[in-house]
């Protein structure tokens, strides 16, 4: 292998073709003149940062006393020129003293190697990952002869390097004396071994994704996607990392055109020597706009990502060595930022984990993206549905009403819970208790539909089994509509009696002073828009002392658990049945499903009705 020279100065003569180790070894001999007469430098020392060791030196022409410095040299022996080159090889060069400890490695070597320069620098090379490499490199110093091996081949499984790459040992000599080695790693020109590390690489990138997709995304919670994205990446990945998102009502950019978009702070995580530095940045659930010129604005104004060292501008914990910005872009639109970040003690990020990695953030936008548009559409949901059923039909004067809606959990996910109230001749009342099949905006839009079709039925003064027939037949004959259980029940405080009807709906809750609760059998029909009909109905008698209460599935069911034993707990309550209604759905939630329902699966719709004495 070759250095390939660019343009030259006309009249200057082409250099000499060399072997890059023979190149190095020259560089390496002129470093090790300027740095020291006799060694390297002491252990410990870094030389690419030669003439700063000294401070206390009055000569600008000998910066350390006793080190020889030569005069009138051509261009091409100044010293920072030849750090420069070493700096930029494509090949891993690094240097150890007569002690085979190490004194220099650049970039190229920590690539090829994945070790870092703490692991090495000023440590005995039988300290670090090249011991089996000693016995070499004393061959090396003892008989002044270059040794060359292939990792993974003669010198066995302990080759500091992965398989498949060369390794050159090669003696440093100056002042007719051998003052340390240099060691260069090679790539093993087999196109063979080549596509296999590329084959390696694409498992490597397939398995991490395959990884990724069971981790991140397993629910539709913005908060919880974006905390499980940061805990993939830290620490396994980064030192930290920090996710921002554009809040779900506002409307997607183009990659390119964010601008200065106000985001907000979705996740942070970062290793326990970061976690003190943490208060520096913002925390969880506040906004956050990133100021111009940061990598992140960067970033977002370009839709690309910035591989770059933190400037002044960046909002990062100090201690951070290494930043990496991703755009989260899904579906051409840009909906966050995903930054990550490493300390000195990590290896800074290199293009090929920037390609890596931006895959990864590909991947795990897509899954913010559908939590953002379901949110979204929940929330419209979420809105609908309390518009609809913010107060059910006045009552009569005899009749108290007390109505409660939660959605499920502490979330917004919206179903077609469903009640109302109307109000009908001779002081009587009646109830309905609704629950549409499914979720979402569609569910939302059926249940106001049922609504509506009661109020108009319920005009013609039916009994509750009649009602429940015409309102089947009228869902019945829409083929986009969903099917619903109700049930409805006929206040009548002139005949002291209820008159129930159930078309798939639980019992109702009878709640009577110093008595469990009991829960009325009714005979209960076909779901409403199945158009089978058969409905029925039952009388109890109304006790001015008893409440009772028309709930929907969400308070009393559990996943994996029967029915009966779910209105058994509910039977089992004793409840107050006198006071405020209010207190008493309190009492009913705070038993059943306990803020903010964590058991709850489904939405939870309540109507506690009570006869006022005359």
């Amino acid at each position: 292998m070759h250095f390939r020279h660019g343009p030259r100065a006309e009249g200057t003569p082409p250099p000499d073709a060399r072997s890059l180790t023979a190149t190095a070894a020259a560089l390496a001999a002129r470093l090790a003149s300027i740095t020291g007469s006799d060694r390297l430098g002491r252990p410990g020392r870094d030389i690419e940062n030669p003439g700063s060791q000294n401070p206390d030196s009055q000569s600008p022409g000998n910066q350390n006393p006793g080190m020889e410095y030569p005069t009138d040299e051509p261009p091409g022996s100044d010293p920072d020129l030849l750090r420069e080159l070493l700096a930029t090889a494509p090949v891993g060069i690094a240097l150890l003293d007569d002690q085979l400890r190490w004194h220099y490695l650049n970039p190229a070597f920590t690539t090829v190697t994945g070790l870092r320069r703490a692991d090495l620098l000023g440590r005995a090379a039988a300290a670090t990952p090249f011991a089996g490499a000693v016995a070499t490199l004393r061959r090396v110093l003892a008989d002044g002869r270059d040794r060359e091996h292939v990792s993974g081949g003669p010198d066995g499984p302990d080759a500091p390097v992965p398989p498949g790459l060369r390794v050159r040992y090669r003696p440093l000599r100056n002042g007719g004396r051998t003052t340390g080695v240099i060691v260069a790693v090679l790539d093993d020109p087999d196109p063979a071994r080549e596509q296999l590390r590329e084959l390696d690489h694409a498992r490597a990138r397939l398995a991490l994704l395959d990884a990724a997709a069971e981790r991140i995304g397993t629910t539709l919670d913005i908060g919880t996607t974006c905390a499980e994205l940061a805990a993939f990446t830290v620490p396994a990945l980064a030192d930290l990392a920090v996710v921002d998102v554009l809040p779900p009502e506002a409307e997607p950019a183009r990659p390119g055109r964010a601008g200065a978009q106000r985001l907000h702070r979705a996740a942070v995580r970062a290793v326990p020597g970061l976690d003190a530095a943490l208060a520096e940045l913002a925390r969880p659930g506040e906004s956050v706009r990133h100021r111009e010129g940061s990598a992140a604005a960067r970033g977002l104004a370009g839709g690309v990502a910035v591989l770059t060292e933190p400037g002044p501008a960046d909002a990062c914990p100090a201690g951070t060595a290494s930043l990496l910005v991703l755009p989260l872009s899904a579906r051409g639109r840009l909906v966050g930022v995903l930054t990550l970040g490493r300390t000195a003690a990590t290896p800074a990020f290199t293009p090929d984990e920037a390609t890596l990695l931006g895959d990864l953030a590909a991947r795990a936008a897509t899954g913010i993206d559908n939590a953002r548009s379901y949110t979204r559409s929940q929330g419209i949901a979420l809105e609908l549905q309390r518009a609809l059923l913010s107060e059910p039909g006045n009552p009569h004067q005899n009749l108290a009403l007390a109505s409660r809606y939660l959605p499920s959990g502490s979330s917004s996910v919206v179903g077609g819970d469903w009640y109302e109230t109307v109000r009908l001749p001779f002081g009587r009342t009646l109830l309905a208790m609704g629950d549409v099949m499914g979720h979402g905006v569609e569910a939302a839009v059926d249940m106001s539909h049922y609504r509506s079709a009661l109020r108009d039925i319920a005009t013609m003064d039916l009994p509750p089994h009649r009602i429940l027939r015409q309102l089947d037949t009228v869902i019945s004959a829409d083929d986009t509509a969903r099917p619903a259980t109700c049930l409805l029940a006929l206040a009548d405080p002139g005949r002291a009696r209820w008159t129930f009807s159930s078309a798939g709906h639980l019992p109702p809750a009878l709640i009577t002073p110093d008595h469990p609760t009991e829960l009325l059998p009714v005979p209960t029909g076909p779901p409403l828009g199945t158009g089978f009909g058969g409905y029925e109905q039952s009388t109890h008698p109304l006790d001015p002392r008893q409440t009772l209460l028309l709930y929907t599935d969400g308070l009393v069911e559990r996943r994996h658990e029967d029915i009966d034993t779910s209105l058994e707990r509910l039977a089992a309550l004793r409840l107050p049945a006198t006071g405020d209604l209010d207190e008493l759905l309190d009492a009913v939630l705070h038993s059943l499903a306990p803020p903010p329902a964590p058991a709850a699966e489904d939405d939870i719709a309540l109507l506690a009705a009570r006869p006022r004495a005359r």
